[in-house]
């Protein structure tokens, strides 16, 4: 099982120190999201300042580009970092798609991200063989890709593509044509076990593709202290009053929980929805140990589930630098 970071949002000028110092802390990968930065921005940066952490996105919102856009800039990263760059995309949600980035939300968001992604690999693989651009599909069509706007063949052109999500359709699709899948923070061992994990298989299935050519990327809570007891609950609570994550709590019988909570939310009542999430819902969403155990109980919750693991809390060097180096080591 590797271990990983998740950078924090942090300005640009942060972010070679970050590199080096996770890289000395001995993590496997780098991780940006997409929340108060641009995502790929900071991997160039951090590609430039290490010399063999994996550096990917985790995620890039894929209906905010287009998929020439998104093609470009991964093909510059892999080249930029040397073939460590891995491309994770997730669709985000309608409101957001819509309010946050003033785009439309497709009627079939699983069909239009499968072509999206199919998008994607045709213009790499355009590229790289020197084949005719020709992709045709219902939401997108590229077929101009003269030599102006081509910027050839690189070393490193078979980069991953991962799916994060949480629901049956993104789990089958990611079966299907990803490279690995994102695991939500909001989830517990039974939810992987019996939605994830089976609904990965089933997209395997059908593609005749191995469970194994999907492997489980997990970011997770983790509780050390009081402090930070307060903080879970207080994102369990938030992820947990969004619709789309609802079937992680129905599947333990929270459903009613959700739907308060997601009231609660509607009638701008944040400081009060931590209280709402039991000591038994954060046991099972969260791994709660001491420092000196958290290694332990990682392994001991997903050994056998997990290739990758990071944890939700971000990296920040000089912040508690023992305790990554400790759970780099021992993981």
């Amino acid at each position: 099982m590797r271990f990983d970071a998740s950078i924090h949002p942090s300005s640009l000028r942060e972010i070679p120190e970050t590199a080096r110092r996770a890289e000395d802390c001995g993590f496997d990968a780098l991780w940006t999201s997409e929340t108060q930065h641009n995502p790929f921005l900071p991997i160039a940066l951090a590609a430039e300042h290490s010399e063999n952490l994996q550096l990917g996105t985790s995620v890039a919102i894929g209906f905010a580009r287009s998929p020439t856009e998104l093609a470009h800039t991964a093909w510059d990263l892999s080249q930029q970092s040397g073939g460590r760059f891995i491309l994770g995309l997730g669709t985000q949600v309608k409101a957001h798609i819509e309010r946050r980035f003033g785009m439309d939300w497709p009627d079939s968001p699983i069909g239009k991200f499968r072509e999206l992604i199919a998008g994607i690999r045709s213009v790499w693989e355009r590229w790289q063989q020197g084949e005719e651009l020709n992709f045709r599909g219902e939401y997108y069509t590229l077929t101009l890709m003269s030599p102006f706007f081509n910027p050839g063949p690189i070393e490193h052109p078979k980069i991953p593509i991962h799916i994060a999500g949480v629901n049956p359709g993104l789990c089958r699709l990611a079966g299907e044509i990803a490279n690995g899948f994102h695991v939500h923070p909001l989830h517990s061992v039974r939810y992987l076990r019996e939605s994830v994990i089976p609904a990965i298989k089933e997209g395997a299935d059908r593609a005749q593709r191995s469970l194994s050519e999907v492997p489980l990327t997990i970011s997770a809570f983790v509780v050390n202290d009081e402090k930070e007891e307060q903080f879970v609950r207080s994102q369990i609570a938030f992820y947990a009053s969004t619709p789309s994550y609802r079937k992680v709590m129905a599947l333990h019988g929270w459903g009613d929980v959700a739907e308060a909570l997601s009231a609660m939310a509607r009638r701008r009542e944040w400081d009060s929805m931590p209280a709402v999430i039991t000591d038994e819902m954060l046991r099972l969403l969260a791994v709660v140990a001491n420092e000196e155990d958290t290694a332990r109980a990682l392994k001991e919750k997903y050994s056998g589930l997990a290739h990758r693991i990071k944890l939700y809390r971000p990296f920040v060097p000089g912040e508690r630098d023992e305790f990554w180096r400790r759970l780099c080591a021992e993981i």
